[in-house]
């Protein structure tokens, strides 16, 4: 059916994934501009539906799409309402409906601005009667009118959901640049009405099926038909003076006084609505719940599952509200109550309050000329530079007050560019003293991911060398541009730089610092590795790092006297907090394996460290290159007395070689991670102790200081189901608190909701798989998305690949499991010489099979494993297993 009259109509028959039973005409009183007459919407509604099954729904959900779509965009979630509600979950009614001049609805002669079309929505919705409360979701420029009826209608109102949209243009600023083609002279008619490449170009923002293509271009077939497409792109709210600017302002400025739960779903791949846009919304709205869908884009709706995800969050937001917990399902209820349970028996763990500041010894060593920083990687007259604490804490409370000079505030985002080393401790203690958030997303990620981390996080200000600084102008990443070095003019208007360090320390001279943020307020989002998916941000407060220091301090006695070498990037930071003198040894701290044996002895040699603190990538290569170690450096090894490698799991032997070249120091595997960077901790004798107990994987230890570790049993499925105990031998998802716990992911709710499942608020799922044995040690045996799912039931991968690591041929073992979930097969993948990937020589698979308990369907051999790139050590067995199943299933041997 091809429509062209400008009535109302209903969709044509066999559009995918819409049910024409749900879509209805509705005959609505105009309003504003609009009145006295009577117009005809196209809604799809499931408030019949619920009827005609007898269930009352809980409430209304109003579901409004953008510019050039309609209703059809909220298919998923008209059809996800309606199949929970006939499962007996909380049911809502769902309103989806065609804007007028959009879609199906009627087409008029009218000039529809905004505020006439969030007049037209209230007339619908009194129209309705619709009964119970109203939430309101909306995407694109349904964004600003769902948020507009949202804000004159507080009374009626539970919460509010925006996918990407905006509600705020700044004075003065351009319009994104695909805007500003669709409203340049010439263009807007042409290219929104007289054609339908305003059309085009938005679909294929996505990876659409023709048919859904299709449906979504069916209500636009004529230049008469497309009239509300250019009239929706020439209403835009550019400047102070067009006419929808006083009803965009009035929306924007009442979210700040809206306190309903809110929910932001973000595509951050959209050339229109950027993250200065949602930045702009969460400041207005700081309670809300945001989640970016890393890949996904504009059409964030017909690129992942946020129908549920909805629905989900309305649960917990809305229905699990105090004053409405009568009215919530039994499921929910219960829910609730074993939440309550959990938080009852958990409670009180990790809320030891650290006291002080990440910088009380700065401040306390501020007349001290002993140094504090050693940068074995510049040299000043011949010798590694040295900082005294009297010039750190100078230099920190000089740029501390330079920063605000600039106008950095408390909470805005610091992304720091800068290698360990003297000028970012300086950077990131002086962004810290004045509350601003430091973000940390280091080269190790790769420039694709370092990209997004840094696009993702936001920042309000960037600080960099000139390759971060390139990287940022190339990229385009955001935020005001301060260099780490002084910078020739021509160079600094290249890159878009503002102001170097030395310029914001020279400000700041003189100028009395602001008020110190509180403890609890956010003080860094530090970015994981990506080892296991795109890196994600993670938020500490000034307390949680606080007390990360204490507790390193406590566990290992750290003094002033001490001295500490650190060749691991997240703690190369920690020497000024824990008042001891630090020296990074001369090394790409971003790639572990340019860390080689002298460079330690030379660093442990110029710091007098006694503390070595290196990451397992580091320590390998450390063993490789120890023969180059002379006299000197070897009677400088021999005065360490802690050595501490964390990261990913370390092998006994590979522990045993590194003591040997510091005989007298204590080796140490800490087992932490980006979340919790301190968990446990185990010495090499106590791991030899506990290697005679047969129990699998690797032995980190016993928790840390007030820390508390429990395992959830894992499933056949391969999910971590079980409530969380203490109970000896029971495999699954290891659970941790502590007081140095992050807060949260940055605008990552779905990750923070899963981390939370089924435990308190103040502990998180790790997604390691482990157990704990009868003497309370934590054995880590592989990550929760590894584990082999085979019809005897899970397995769990790190035990077999010791096992295969003792065959003498193999270097490193990974085992995967190929197969469909609950009947998995087992296969192992080896390091073993080969220089071409494939199947395994007889001779070799025959002792890997001889070396193990577990079944294997096949041995497979790789020239390298693959690995990240920060750690250079934790295999990526989920890429291994889709190359072994192409292998196996006939496939041409590649790379895997």
């Amino acid at each position: 059916m091809r429509v062209t009259a400008p009535a109302a109509t209903l969709p044509p028959a066999g559009l995918p994934g819409l049910d024409p039973s749900l879509s209805r005409l509705v005959e609505v009183p105009g309003a504003a501009a609009d009145a006295g007459r009577t117009r005809t919407w196209h809604v799809l509604d499931t408030g019949p539906a619920l009827a005609e099954r007898g269930i009352e729904p809980r409430g209304t959900i109003v579901a409004v799409h953008g510019n050039p779509t309609w209703s059809y965009l909220w298919r998923a979630l008209v059809n996800a309402s309606l199949r929970r509600a006939e499962t007996g979950a909380t049911p809502w009614r769902v309103v989806a409906v065609d804007q007028l001049e959009m879609g199906f609805s009627e087409r008029t002669t009218l000039r529809r601005t905004l505020a006439q079309r969030i007049a037209d929505l209230d007339a619908l919705v009194t129209r309705l009667d619709l009964a119970g409360p109203v939430v309101t979701i909306g995407h694109d420029w349904g964004g600003p009118v769902s948020l507009g009826w949202a804000v004159e209608n507080r009374d009626r109102l539970a919460a509010v959901i925006a996918l990407n949209t905006a509600v705020h243009h700044p004075d003065g600023a351009p319009l994104p640049f695909a805007l500003r083609v669709a409203t340049a002279r010439g263009m807007l008619a042409a290219g929104t009405t007289g054609t339908t490449a305003f059309l085009d170009t938005t679909l294929a923002l996505a990876d659409l099926d023709p048919a859904v293509r299709a449906a979504f271009r069916s209500p636009y077939a004529t230049v008469a038909r497309r009239r509300g497409i250019g009239g929706f792109v020439a209403d835009i709210p550019a400047t102070a003076t067009d006419e929808s600017t006083p009803a965009l302002r009035r929306m924007s400025t009442g979210l700040r006084d809206l306190d309903v739960p809110a929910l932001f779903l973000r595509g951050p791949k959209d050339p229109v609505f950027g993250e200065g846009h949602l930045d702009d919304l969460t400041e207005r709205m700081p309670h809300a719940d945001v989640h970016r869908f890393e890949g996904a884009g504009h059409l964030i709706a017909e690129e992942r599952p946020y129908a549920d995800v909805v629905l989900d969050w309305l649960d917990e937001k809305v229905v699990a509200l105090p004053d409405t917990a009568d009215a919530a399902p039994a499921e929910t209820r219960a829910g609730r109550a074993k939440a309550a349970r959990a938080q009852a028996e958990l409670d009180g763990a990790g809320d030891t309050a650290p006291a002080g500041r990440l910088w009380d010894a700065l401040v306390a060593r501020r007349d001290d000329d002993d140094t504090a920083v050693i940068d074995m990687s510049t040299a000043r007259d011949g010798a590694p530079l040295r900082v005294s604490w009297r010039q750190l804490s100078t230099r920190v409370d000089e740029l501390a007050a330079g920063l605000d000079a600039f106008g950095v505030r408390a909470g805005d985002r610091v992304s720091l560019l800068v290698p360990p080393g003297p000028t970012l401790t300086a950077a990131l203690y002086a962004c810290l003293r004045i509350g601003a958030v430091v973000v940390v997303a280091d080269r190790g990620l790769g420039i694709r991911g370092l990209s997004r981390a840094v696009r993702g996080a936001g920042p309000d200000v960037v600080i960099g060398e000139v390759a971060g600084l390139a990287a940022a102008r190339a990229l385009g990443w955001p935020g005001r541009r301060v260099s780490a070095a002084s910078l020739p003019s021509v160079t600094s208007r290249a890159l878009g730089v503002e102001a170097s360090l030395s310029d914001l320390a020279r400000a700041g001279r003189g100028r009395a610092l602001p008020a110190a943020p509180d403890a609890d307020a956010l003080a860094a989002i530090l970015f994981t590795s990506g080892s296991t998916g795109p890196a994600k941000g993670v938020v500490y407060t000034h307390a949680q790092l606080t007390a990360l220091r204490d507790t390193l301090a406590a566990h290992f006695g750290v003094t002033a006297d001490t001295g500490l070498v650190t060749g691991f990037a997240p703690f190369a930071l920690l020497g000024p907090a824990l008042g001891t003198r630090s020296a990074t040894p001369d090394m790409d701290v971003s790639a572990p394996r340019t860390l080689t044996a002298t460079a330690v002895a030379a660093a442990v040699r110029a710091s007098d460290a006694r503390i070595v603190f290196l990451s397992p990538a580091a320590v390998h290569n450390v063993v490789a290159t120890s023969d180059a170690l002379d006299a000197d450096d070897r009677a400088a090894l021999a005065r360490v007395y802690t050595f501490l490698s964390t990261g990913a799991p370390v092998g006994i032997d590979l522990l045993r070689r590194a003591q040997e070249l510091m005989p007298r120091a204590t080796a140490h595997t800490p087992y932490g991670m980006t979340e919790c960077l301190l968990v446990a901790d185990v010495t090499l004798p106590e791991i030899e102790r506990a290697a005679v107990t047969g129990d699998r994987g690797v032995c980190v230890g016993r928790p840390l200081g007030t820390g508390q570790v429990r395992i959830s049993a894992i499933g056949p499925d391969g999910r971590a189901t079980g409530e969380p105990s203490t109970d000896a031998g029971v495999t699954g998802e290891v659970v941790i608190s502590a007081p140095h716990l992050k807060r949260g992911y940055f605008r990552l709710y779905l990750t923070d909701r899963e981390a939370r499942r089924g435990v308190a608020d103040r502990w998180h799922r790790t997604g390691d798989v482990g157990h704990l044995d009868a003497d309370g040690r934590l054995w880590i045996e592989g990550r929760l998305p590894h584990v082999i799912t085979t019809a005897e039931g899970p397995v769990t991968p790190v035990g077999i690949e010791q096992d295969a690591e003792t065959v003498p041929a193999v270097e490193r073992a990974a085992a995967v499991g190929v197969g469909p979930v609950g009947r998995q097969v087992v296969v192992a993948v080896v390091e073993a010489g080969a220089r071409r990937p494939g199947l395994a020589t007889p001779e070799l698979t025959e002792a890997v099979r001889a070396s193990t308990a577990q079944s294997l369907a096949a041995v497979l051999v790789v020239p390298a494993l693959p690995t990240d790139i920060r750690h250079n050590s934790k295999i990526d067995r989920s890429r291994l297993a889709a190359w072994a199943e192409r292998l196996l299933a006939g496939a041409k041997p590649t790379a895997p």
